[in-house]
């Protein structure tokens, strides 16, 4: 069955650029001498030489593969020379492939609209600059061809036996009673081809192209003539593409779905799925991908270049195959520990370079049950919103993990010390950092201004020192399964006057908002469960000397009563006297990037109740009924639960103690330390 043009509005010119074999050219990049002798880059493992992840075309020629071991290399090609990947943190490190991948992509990207796929293929969208070649210069009125150009494969072109090639290439570009698509066509190789020269003088790296009207024929055409060479699919070529093509070599096909297509459908090539209708391949794989199969068949993608220049996604992982698969929680946090801290390195970068932030924090896990008649069952995956900074990552990955560890094995099933009664092993562990986003604009003065408060380094538990980086805004919702205790950050030491904030409720909750939205909320209105945490503000002159006076009084009464809650410390520093009110209302006038709730609490026993009352609607100037709970949740949870016990006073006060004797002279009386 023939296939006919698709009716589009309008034709498209797509490239696929991929280089070849990238890293064994930036190895030789970096050594000159390996230029030319056949070579393979090895991915850092100690089994059988480790794992080859690259071969030159010399070693290919000596039947060196990609799936060998460097032993078996050795073996079938003595004289190749073997190349280790870079190794840090006891995994491989690809940041070398990364950044001469970024060197190709800069180049290309001037042409037009670029879409970086992996760290060695890019598609480009070349169909604006074609136009405008076919206007100003069309290739019929050329009076000569690059080499380059000449020496590209267009399929389908009709030639003779003894013709000379390069010359069957130049009249199939300059035919006048071309269609415009094939002019079209015509303009992207040529514009493809000085790109290629262009990356070879730029960079030294050769690459491969396809040159058609989808991404999808581009895609097939650059891998079909290697290296350093290009192949252009004009549309009365597809079906000679498309009939003889493996079904399992086209994208999307080569699992499950290509499978059923060969044992259901007696599918083997692509071209054989043009003996069924429409509507029967809807009938086996439902309305979309019926579709879509039938569209592919024919050589139809409507998938556009997404004009993206910078990665999707971060990730870092590594493999533990045969008997090295983890078998304890130790083993598997230290892994997490280390993956972690690779992918907060790139994500600090990103934020730097790029000014980009990810939000969404992904654990990815293979594993198997050798003792269990469920072993096939898959490891699950967990998502939680992304906090930057390595510990903070550390902490939310290994919380992901023994949360998919329990669905995976069971919440009995579990044995941390990895002895004979442990039945799971973990053959793969990758953590990611996916939905990055330009920082909106409106944030960017606030991140400066965080990061100068931040140049001081934080330290951990165990007394290690990390360097402090500002959190995302999603930060403030935290990790979804299980929370962790934040790290106290040590303030310069002239900042005394502190205080732990709230915005301030007489300008209402709509300023919550504002904070989860635009501060690192975790670093402004969480306080550790021991101690208040210093936050500096500006001041004018005047209040100085006030404000180090009330940051001197909060410091020794911390030492007093190390155990109560943040919040309570403040209390404890003010009463219900008339100068106490003053200096509230002028201490919320002092900073306007952090404003305070201060609560006017009075001591009179016998009245505490209405006070706390008459606070509610003065003060604070809020109604119960108005306040959105939402805003609260996106509070940390210990002043989540300080803030709702003043919106519920009657639950945390007993009235008949208060009134019979004596003993509470305040608020803070109600709120007991906590245990250390």
């Amino acid at each position: 069955m023939p296939v006919a043009r698709p009716e589009t509005s309008e034709t498209r010119v797509i490239a696929h650029v991929d280089m070849d074999c990238f890293y064994v050219q930036v190895e030789q990049r970096k050594q000159p001498e390996l230029r030319g002798l056949p070579t393979a880059v090895v991915q850092y493992n100690e089994w059988q030489g480790g794992g080859l992840i690259a071969v030159s075309y010399e070693a290919r020629k000596c039947g060196v593969k990609r799936s060998m071991r460097g032993d078996e290399a050795k073996f079938a090609c003595p004289e190749i020379q073997l190349v280790q990947v870079p190794v840090a943190r006891g995994k491989a490190d690809l940041n070398l492939y990364r950044s001469a991948g970024s060197e190709v992509v800069s180049i290309l990207a001037q042409s037009g609209k670029c879409e970086r796929a992996s760290i060695d293929e890019v598609y480009l969208d070349l169909t604006d600059a074609a136009e405008r070649m076919l206007a100003d210069a069309p290739p019929e009125s050329l009076e000569s061809m690059d080499e380059e150009v000449l020496k590209s494969h267009i399929l389908g072109m009709s030639r003779e036996d003894g013709d000379d090639c390069k010359e069957s290439v130049r009249d199939w570009m300059c035919r006048r009673d071309a269609d415009h698509g094939d002019k079209l066509l015509s303009c992207g190789i040529i514009i493809v081809a000085e790109l290629r020269k262009q990356v070879l003088k730029e960079t030294e790296f050769t690459c491969s192209a396809g040159i058609a009207h989808n991404k999808m024929l581009a895609k097939l055409a650059s891998g079909m003539n290697k290296p350093a060479q290009q192949t252009g699919v004009p549309y009365s070529a597809v079906q000679e593409l498309l009939s003889s093509l493996p079904i399992k070599k086209m994208k999307q096909l080569g699992g499950k779905l290509g499978t059923s297509l060969q044992n259901d459908l007696g599918v083997d090539t692509v071209g054989d799925l043009l003996q069924f209708s429409e509507t029967k391949l809807q009938e086996h794989y439902g309305i979309n991908t019926g579709t879509w199969l039938w569209n592919i068949a024919r050589g139809i993608s409507g998938e556009e270049v997404q004009g993206r220049l910078l990665p999707k996604s971060h990730g870092s992982g590594k493999t533990f195959p045969g008997p090295r698969a983890l078998k304890s929680l130790s083993t598997v946090q230290h892994w997490l520990n280390q993956l972690s801290e690779e992918l907060s390195e790139r994500l600090s970068s990103d934020l730097e370079q790029n000014k980009r932030i990810a939000s969404t924090l992904t654990l990815h896990a293979s594993a198997f049950r050798s003792r269990d008649s469920d072993s096939h069952k898959k490891f699950p995956s967990k998502s939680c919103p992304l906090r930057y900074g390595a510990i903070k990552i550390q902490e939310d990955a290994f919380n992901l993990f023994q949360a998919a560890l329990r669905e995976y094995i069971g919440p009995f099933g579990i044995n941390p010390q990895g002895n004979k009664k442990e039945t799971w092993r973990i053959t793969g562990l990758s953590v990611s950092a996916s939905k990055i986003v330009d920082i909106p604009s409106g944030t960017s003065s606030i991140t400066r201004y965080f990061q100068s408060q931040s140049t001081a380094p934080s330290h951990s538990a165990d007394g290690c020192v990390q360097e402090h980086v500002a959190m995302t805004p999603s930060a403030s919702e935290g990790c979804s399964e299980q929370r962790s205790t934040e790290t106290e950050v040590a303030m310069p030491e002239e900042d005394t006057s502190v205080t732990c904030t709230l915005p301030n409720f007489e300008n209402s909750y709509k300023d919550i908002d504002l904070v989860s939205e635009k501060f690192p909320c975790q670093d402004v209105v969480s306080c550790p469960s021991n101690e208040a945490t210093d936050i500096p503000t500006q001041s004018e002159s005047n209040k100085g000397t006030q404000a180090k006076r009330i940051g001197q009084k909060i410091n020794n009464l911390k030492e007093k009563n190390r155990g109560i809650p943040s919040i309570v410390d403040i209390f404890k520093n003010y009463s219900a006297t008339a100068s106490s009110k003053q200096e509230t209302q002028e201490d919320s006038t002092v900073s306007s990037t952090s404003k305070r709730v201060n609560f006017s609490i009075s001591s009179h026993n016998s009245e505490v109740n209405q006070e706390v009352e008459e606070r509610r609607e003065t003060d604070w100037g809020y109604k119960l009924d108005e306040i959105d709970q939402s805003v609260l949740d996106e509070l940390p949870v210990e002043i989540q639960r300080e803030v709702r016990s003043f919106m519920r006073p009657n639950k945390r006060f007993n009235v008949g103690k208060s009134k019979g004797d004596g003993s509470a002279s305040s608020i803070a009386h109600y709120f007991q330390p906590l245990k250390r």
